[in-house]
């Protein structure tokens, strides 16, 4: 489940970095989501070993797989947040 949460965030951005003004640096947004869906899928394939390849139970910390991808979602957008403040702090970003 958390492939799909990672892959339909960063499609759902992708699709808003189209039509938005560039002052929301939604392009680095959209560079890291689909570097997490990338990497996602690379953990999937390299781990399969038979059984559902989307499974929505973990045996980790988190037993859930779509609050497994919010919590990897979380981080990312954390991320984002501060290099938006950053560089509107900067003057780098009109705010127009």
């Amino acid at each position: 489940m958390w492939l799909i949460t990672s892959f339909a965030a960063a499609s759902i951005v992708t699709a808003t970095w189209a039509i938005s003004p560039k002052k929301y640096r939604l392009d680095s947004l959209t560079l890291m989501l689909w570097g997490l869906t990338i990497m996602v899928l690379m953990d999937h394939v390299l781990g399969y070993n038979g059984g559902p390849f989307i499974q929505t139970q973990t045996t980790g910390l988190i037993q859930n797989g779509t609050l497994l991808g919010i919590a990897m979602l979380a981080p990312v957008f954390a991320v984002w947040g501060i290099m938006l403040a950053t560089s509107t702090l900067r003057g780098e970003i009109s705010t127009r």
